[in-house]
């Protein structure tokens, strides 16, 4: 298992799925973990799983499209661990699914401004303290930024967004030795998949689709996410990685029957 000891991360999103998997899965290397979010029942929880094995989290309730609470977070978390050696820009999410010609314009913008907007304002407010030893900000992009997903409006241009994001940056900040890299889950066992039920044809459209047969855990990412914190991952820098049981290989998850019971066949111009 690749060390975390002595360094100081910060995990976006840490109350549930993969951004609570991240946080314990760091703790669990040694590192001082500060988890943020914006519901702090959700970091209660996270912090008492991680208390249940033994290990300590620091939350912080922050929204990170706003630039005061991304800059308090970074100042509380460096004031408190003394440092900051990594970031997982976890923070992130969609909308209502639709075709483009039925998106409603003020989600797509708020879910452009969540993924993007929000994983900027952290890169912006974590280099000045990164730079100080050198580091490694992770991106959580999705297998939307690699194959298609109809109907997934802003969602899948965000998340190319932020695998492009992470290559310029890594350019740009590469002469301080911060490393930028981003992790495209495929269908993973969180709550926002919760709805999808084994059988349901959304959810097998994902299984047939995926070499390995399977859904992934949030260990799956984690243990990713661990990896790429770490010193053995010096030389890996503006990398988009997969861990999708090689969905990306084939194609994106059908949709449609969850669009039909929103739309019309009129207003699906299925008329």
């Amino acid at each position: 298992m690749s060390s975390l000891q002595g360094k100081a991360i910060i995990v976006t999103g840490g109350g549930s799925g993969i951004g609570a998997a991240s946080a314990i899965e760091a703790a669990r290397r040694g590192a001082d973990v500060t988890i943020c979010g914006r519901r702090e029942a959700a970091l209660a929880a996270t912090a008492a799983a991680a208390a249940a094995e033994g290990l300590e989290l620091r939350a912080v309730v922050a929204d990170v499209t706003s630039e005061a609470d991304v800059v308090s977070l970074l100042s509380s978390t460096v004031a408190a661990a003394g440092r900051l050696d990594g970031l997982v820009a976890n923070a992130g999410g969609g909308g209502p699914l639709a075709p483009y010609h039925l998106q409603d314009v003020d989600e797509f913008e708020r879910v452009l401004r969540l993924n993007l907007v929000g994983t900027m304002l952290l890169i912006k407010h974590s280099v000045p303290h990164l730079r100080v030893e050198g580091g490694s900000f992770v991106g959580m992009s999705s297998i939307a930024g690699a194959v298609t997903h109809p109907y997934f409006g802003a969602y899948t241009v965000a998340k190319v967004g932020i695998d492009h994001m992470m290559r310029n940056a890594a350019d740009e900040y590469g002469r301080f030795q911060i490393r930028f890299n981003s992790i495209r889950p495929g269908f993973t066992s969180t709550e926002i998949m919760q709805g999808l039920q084994p059988g349901s044809p959304i959810y097998e459209s994902y299984v047939e689709n995926t070499p390995m047969a399977g859904v992934g855990e949030p260990e799956d990412v984690a243990k990713l996410v661990g990896f790429l914190l770490s010193d053995e991952a010096r030389w890996i820098t503006a990398q988009s990685i997969g861990v999708d049981g090689g969905n990306a290989l084939r194609r994106g998850p059908d949709y449609s029957t969850s669009v039909r019971h929103s739309f019309t066949a009129e207003e699906l111009l299925e008329d």
